[in-house]
């Protein structure tokens, strides 16, 4: 016999979860006690519910298992919505279990009431409200089930409170029913066959990798699938690290701020081979100029992502990992031991790299160039570290500059665009990964979202190291004001490093909260200081690097436009503005 709190423990337990961020309060207090006696479950408490979110997600990130966080009612449950938002963007695994007040109050506005379950079932893979304990172990398995497999996703499961405090019969495992629930892992075998017949018909293929192929621990078989094809690869925001950066054919990341030869050699193909990937608009800029010469392979294990955007001339439904593999032995197949001749594609994607190359021009206006600390941080930290970024011009530099060579290595906010995400991200990272390096790379404006959870860090023993990149500004927001708003700067002007203000002290601040604190204003200093943080374990490290206002990231395709539209740097003309 067992309380409904002490089932979801159980439950949790059971499930093989060891870790859970969270914040308690009145209405998930029933669960926190049982929490107390658990020899299984590491609990962390936050600061903020968000922090506890973005946590969740960073651990599930970094290490392809469920993050779990927990809350309470009414705002403690609110709070957490922005990082349920932020994992149903990134098809990240999170369990949210939030208290609910007791169930013959529910729908009569009673204190720290919200219908939590209504508030986030656009954003989660499914919602549960728990008003009986004996549901309990089946809706926590089936919340696990719903969360690690297919899509990964959020799932929030709402308990009354005094579901949480009834007795009842306790047995494991449950039935889990989800009827209507199939994920496909198998594709179909004459999608597969006419895939490989269209790459070995096709003059300029390319591969488009999304952030699915991460999520499918399916890097070895796209490395492998590459190296039979040939084709050059692209790795989007949320697949850097899925191809290794080293790598011949690798071309960098698509989109916006994409690399010249990625953004164009998208344009010109053939074919797209695109593989856990949902043609989202910050890649394909005007869908309509899209790649217009270009068939597509698209692979997804979401069959409600293919066609969504982009026609598809071979849709294949399936885990990513299952499919490539499936497509490299075809291919072989076909080939017969011959290998594809694309000469004179890459001929062409060979004249993009060496006119187009990956660069910044240091503005010499006194401050450190951002692209040079991130670049430095990359090249001493090495492949290994992981790299948790905020949103906004650090995090693109962040995913420009730093060279990723294994998957799971680069963690951000790349649907949501979640400023604050960076902090707590790399805490729950670091709490999964204890022996790996973490950082935080930061904007100033995101860091004062959530740089309370440098407390939890301290608490609990979990050396992250922060690097701001402190242009005391919104920075990514004024350079859209530069370029397209006439320079009226409104309202994005921080005071937190450029002027006399510096409110906040970042230094300050961060000693306060226990952790190493280091401002770097001179080039010279900062290689030394980035050393200092990864040689420091006993506490977090806060780096405040000083950084022009007016560093801007490039390449660049405006909104909205065709990709054709690419500039390489400001006042530039677009690279194909007329040109074939």
């Amino acid at each position: 016999m067992l309380t409904g709190a002490q089932a979801i423990i159980r439950s949790l337990e059971l499930l093989g979860v060891d870790t859970v961020f969270g914040l308690p309060g009145g209405a998930i207090l029933p669960t926190y006690d049982p929490l107390m006696d658990s020899k299984k479950i590491r609990h962390i408490l936050v600061r903020h519910e968000q922090g506890a979110g973005h946590a969740a997600e960073g651990y599930a990130a970094a290490s392809n298992k469920l993050g779990v966080c927990i809350a309470t009612s009414g705002p403690g449950a609110t709070n957490l919505v922005t990082p349920i938002m932020d994992a149903m963007m990134d098809s990240v695994p999170l369990l949210a279990i939030t208290g609910q007040v007791n169930s013959h109050a529910i729908g009569t506005d009673a204190f720290q009431e919200a219908d939590i379950v209504g508030i986030t079932m656009p954003i989660t893979k499914h919602s549960f409200l728990v008003t009986d304990p004996e549901d309990i172990p089946g809706v926590i398995a089936a919340a696990y089930e719903l969360a690690t497999t297919g899509r990964p996703g959020p799932v929030l499961v709402d308990v009354a409170k005094d579901a949480q405090n009834k007795k009842f019969e306790f047995s494991w495992p449950p039935k889990v029913d989800l009827p209507g629930y199939k994920p496909v892992s198998d594709p179909h075998g004459k999608q597969v066959q006419a895939a490989a017949e269209l790459i070995l018909s096709s003059q300029k293929p390319i591969f488009y990798v999304g952030g699915g192929v991460i999520r499918a621990q399916a890097h070895a078989e796209l490395a492998r699938l590459v190296e039979l094809v040939g084709a050059p690869v692209t790795t989007t925001l949320m697949a850097r690290g899925a191809f290794p950066d080293s790598h011949p054919n690798h071309l960098g990341m698509p989109g916006m701020h994409g690399t010249v030869p990625a953004v164009t050699g998208l344009q010109k193909a053939d074919l797209l081979i695109t593989l856990g990937a949902r043609f989202d608009d910050r890649v394909t800029g005007d869908v309509k100029s899209f790649a217009p010469g270009a068939k597509v392979i698209h692979v997804d294990i979401d069959p409600a992502e293919i066609g969504k955007i982009r026609h598809a001339d071979v849709p294949i439904v399936g885990d990513a990992k299952v499919v490539i593999a499936m497509l490299t032995a075809e291919i072989e197949k076909q080939l017969g031991g011959m290998r594809p001749n694309y000469e004179a594609w890459w001929q062409f994607i060979n004249g993009l790299k060496e006119r187009y190359p990956l660069g910044y021009v240091d503005l010499d206006d006194g401050k450190l160039a951002p692209q040079t600390v991130i670049k430095r941080i990359g090249e001493l930290s090495g492949p290994d570290a992981i790299y948790c970024a905020g949103v906004g011009q650090h995090q693109m530099w962040s995913a420009q500059f730093i060279k990723y060579e294994k998957p799971n290595t680069w963690i951000n906010s790349g649907g949501a665009g979640t400023m604050g995400y960076s902090v707590p991200a790399a805490m729950g990272a670091k709490v999964a990964m204890p022996d790996r390096l973490v950082w935080s790379i930061d904007g100033d404006g995101c860091f004062q979202m959530t740089n309370q959870e440098l407390a939890t860090c301290t608490i609990n023993n979990i050396p992250i190291k922060v690097a701001i990149i402190n242009n005391s500004s919104l920075g990514m927001v004024r350079q859209w004001q530069t370029l397209f708003y006439n320079e009226r700067y409104s309202n994005t002007d921080l005071h937190t490093g450029t002027d006399s203000l510096m409110v906040p002290d970042f230094v300050k601040l961060a000693d306060a909260y226990g952790c190493l604190a280091i401002r770097v204003e001179r080039e010279d200093e900062i290689d030394a200081a980035i050393k200092l943080a990864m040689e420091t374990n006993d506490r977090p490290v806060v780096i405040d690097f000083i950084v022009g206002k007016d560093a801007m990231v490039w390449p660049m395709v405006p909104a909205g436009v065709s990709n054709d539209a690419v500039q390489y740097a400001r006042d530039a003309a677009p690279i194909w503005d007329g040109e074939e």
